[in-house]
């Protein structure tokens, strides 16, 4: 029995090679006035072991490697959900900051906030139950974060499953296979000098459906089997937070919605919605960050089954528990035992409810788990890590770059 996966991954990387300093004498200042001025020769690059290694502490970081020589992150992929069965990949993601960009800004309430480098790369993966992905993609700053740009496109063949919501008996499980073309681009700018973005996007799927069982293909309409869906989208989002990558401290609130119509290339007319918010209060200084997520997602229309809201925690599987409402809360704690390390500990719940029952009638699926973290680039304030969660059905071990909610 196949279930959606949720793929993260960890950075893998190791320091090679040794730097070495060179230093200049300053003995013989007599001699050196009437010999003949020798040209000053250029500075030595810095080596591999001092691009790797952090000058303050000397613990590893990646932030000179990653920043100043244009260098990349190796993100190892790593499936571990049974959905899919195991499996992995690799993606290599590279970061720049433009010549004279501003590293920070200054928020509306005088704080000082990152201004993230431009990011990029290309990823690939497979799994043993043949479900594979490859793609490319960007987030990109532009006039010190006045303008933002996210975007990808990837070509992936998925093996999952769709559970039938069950009000009185057992989901049933639905084996498909969606093969075909994901694109996602989306501009925003910021309104004035404040933390608000109005952004603009459009999303398109071009899938090949078919279903392990020819006949369960009766079970849905026309409409929910739709191949192409073609949407424009409009959000408006206040971020606060000081960091993009793992904050510390501040707020983000999103409201977003997407409407998807044959004038558009879609197959099928619906719109959906999601309206979320992600929280952090620094506790005793800079030992403590608790965090708070509230996200809800609703759709209305002709939507296909694969396009269902869903709950979306760690410890359940991606799309188990689908309707045409879902929500979620989910709170987490990081303690920063050491400048470097950290633990985590979360805990979450989610409601799905629209077309078999309503709110009051829905179960709630309950998640926890914990994790520990790297500090692996201290310029940037990221983390990464892993987290093992258990849920109502499955024990999971997610493998996270930066902040878990997305």
């Amino acid at each position: 029995m196949r279930r959606p996966a949720t793929t993260c991954a960890l950075v893998l990387a190791g320091a090679l090679g040794c730097g070495g300093a060179a230093a200049q004498s300053q003995a013989e200042t007599s001699q050196a006035r009437d010999e003949p001025r020798a040209e000053a020769l250029p500075a030595e690059k810095p080596g591999m072991r001092a691009l790797l290694h952090d000058p303050k502490d000397g613990k590893f970081d990646m932030s000179r490697w990653l920043l100043d020589h244009k260098g990349f992150l190796p993100v190892p992929i790593v499936i571990s959900d049974p959905a899919v069965g195991y499996g992995g990949g690799l993606a290599a993601v590279f970061f720049h900051r433009p010549a004279g960009a501003a590293t920070t800004r200054t928020t509306d309430d005088g704080r000082q906030q990152l201004v993230p480098p431009n990011i990029f790369g290309g990823m690939a993966m497979k799994t043993e139950n043949g479900t594979h992905a490859y793609g490319g993609g960007a987030m990109l700053h532009f006039k010190d974060d006045r303008w933002r740009y996210t975007g990808g496109v990837a070509k992936a063949s998925v093996n999952l499953d769709f559970y039938t919501p069950g009000r009185f008996t057992e989901p049933l499980a639905i084996g498909y296979n969606a093969d075909g073309l994901v694109s996602f681009q989306k501009i925003a700018r910021r309104l004035g000098d404040e933390s608000l973005y109005l952004g603009v996007s459009w999303t398109y799927m071009d899938l090949d459906l078919s279903f392990d069982v020819d006949d369960d293909a009766q079970r849905f309409t026309p409409k929910e089997r739709a191949q192409v869906t073609s949407g424009l989208g409009v959000s408006l989002q206040y971020d606060q937070r000081d960091n993009t990558f793992t904050p510390n401290s501040g707020w983000l609130g999103q409201i977003e919605g997407n409407f998807y119509d044959d004038a558009l290339g879609s197959d099928t007319t619906f719109q959906s919605y999601r309206s979320h918010v992600f929280a952090y209060l620094p506790l005793g200084g800079d030992r403590f960050v608790l965090g708070g997520r509230a996200d809800v997602r609703w759709a209305n229309g002709d939507i296909p089954f694969y396009r269902l809201p869903f709950i979306d925690l760690r410890g359940v599987g991606s799309a188990r528990y689908a309707d045409t409402r879902a929500a979620t809360l989910e709170t987490e704690l990081r303690w920063n035992t050491t400048p470097r390390w950290a633990l985590i500990g979360f805990i979450g719940a989610g409601r799905t409810w629209g077309r078999h029952n309503d709110f009051g009638e829905a179960p709630s699926q309950v998640a926890k788990g914990a994790g520990v973290r790297y500090k692996i680039a201290s310029v940037l304030g990221l983390y990464a890590g892993v987290d093992y969660a258990w849920g109502p059905e499955d024990e999971t071990l997610y493998f996270q770059v930066g902040s878990a909610w997305r």
